[in-house]
């Protein structure tokens, strides 16, 4: 069963945003990235295991204890085959993989989701209904084939209501993850089980750990960002929540990049956290740095055209997005002095990042293996600062410059 539910996810997965991101720079941590694991003390974190009906997980989630932000729906990663065929699967008694959930310390009773979304997501929108209410109407079944073109009300009206029944008492095996020490217990988790062949964003996670009106702006902003669909190559917003994780990027290093320290995990937690409990007084601040956001884009695109933000290496660039070229193109082409003097210059900017691509050993290290590390982060934020400097002929301070 699990098979088939990997070949699900694979399905599910848009080969055009796969491909575009460039696999020697990961684009969002991993367990090397989380802070302090060496320090963590879980002696007395409980997990335990239960059976929960498909009606109990339905309830849950209707009270709000089993937290799904409306934002999930908007990014739902299954099309209406692949949840019909899971909810066949209940329907057929079949076994199906576990939910993992983390007890919310704020809120007792209330989840966080670790592992499952797409599952949760599936039964909410069968029995529930979407944001607009529209409830999932099965199709491609190929055992319960009587049930296609049905939704749920269809069935529990119909001849075939005792279906109904069996499907409520359908048992999924739903672990509780309580009392965890810090949020970096669950990130290590949620890394761990996520080892399939495709790779969801701990950002997913980070959704839930720092809800707030920051979070909220970010989710908005990037679900109708055309620079972010250019970027990503997308229609949509993505599924893997990328595009709010570029932009969650974006605004640490723009606002906090003193902050960095080593761990990108922490540092994005961090700037979320501190953004959502100054929004009221920063929202005008906030709002400003993701116009300079957009035109940043826009300016990569004028000078690299269709090699905005890939790396250069062996004479040529590569075909995919590098999160760390990203990071120096948008922080310093965001700056209004920046973006002021880059007219006329467009081309020998181009030329300075081939030349440093190619000539600075330490400079094409910094965007292609180590890109986390302090050392490295340092070196591509001074390097390029002070190639612009030359080349614009004016002051483009790094903030990691000693100067």
């Amino acid at each position: 069963m699990d098979d088939m539910y990997e070949q699900m996810k694979m399905e599910a997965q848009d080969p055009t945003t796969e491909d575009k991101f460039d696999s020697s720079e990961p684009y969002n941590e991993q367990e090397e990235d989380i802070s302090g694991l060496n320090k963590l003390d879980l002696s007395n974190m409980a997990i335990s295991g239960t059976d929960w009906t498909a009606d109990t997980i339905v309830n849950q989630i209707r009270k709000g204890n089993i937290l799904l932000s409306p934002y999930f729906q908007r990014r739902d990663a299954w099309s209406p085959k692949m949840k019909s065929r899971f909810i066949e699967s209940l329907f057929l008694g079949l076994p199906i993989p576990q939910i993992i959930l983390a007890e919310n310390k704020d809120k007792k009773g209330t989840y966080i989701v670790i592992d499952g979304k797409q599952r949760l997501l599936s039964l909410q929108q069968f029995v529930e209904g979407n944001e607009e209410g529209k409830k999932l109407k099965l199709v491609g079944l190929e055992v319960k084939e009587k049930l296609n073109k049905m939704t749920y009300d269809d069935i529990q009206n119909s001849e075939y209501c005792d279906e109904i029944d069996a499907f409520n008492n359908q048992t999924i095996r739903t672990v509780v993850v309580k009392n965890w020490p810090s949020v970096e217990v669950l990130y290590l988790l949620f890394l761990r089980l996520n080892t399939g062949s495709v790779k969801l964003s701990p950002q997913e996670l980070r959704q839930a750990l720092y809800p707030g009106k920051f979070i909220d702006y970010v989710n908005s902003v990037s679900s109708t960002c055309d620079e972010l669909k250019k970027m990503l190559n997308i229609k949509k917003p993505d599924f893997r929540m990328r595009d709010v994780e570029i932009l969650i990027r974006y605004f640490s290093f723009a606002m906090f990049a003193k902050d960095y320290s080593g761990s990108m995990q922490q540092f994005l937690d961090n700037s979320c956290n501190k953004l959502n409990k100054t929004w009221d007084n920063r929202h005008l601040e906030i709002e400003d740095f993701y116009n300079r956001f957009q035109m940043a884009v826009q300016k990569t695109y004028d000078i690299f055209g269709n090699n905005a933000f890939h790396k250069f290496k062996a004479n040529d660039y590569e075909t995919k997005t590098n999160r760390a070229v990203a990071d120096i193109m948008l922080f310093y082409f965001s700056d209004p002095g920046v973006q002021a003097g880059i007219p006329g210059h467009e081309k020998q900017i181009k030329l300075k990042f081939e030349e440093l691509s190619t000539n600075r050993v330490d400079f094409l290290s910094s965007i292609e293996t180590t890109t986390k590390s302090m050392q490295s982060v340092t070196e591509r934020f001074n390097t390029w600062a002070e190639a612009l400097s030359e080349e614009l002929g004016m002051k483009v301070q790094s903030p990691y410059s000693e100067n």
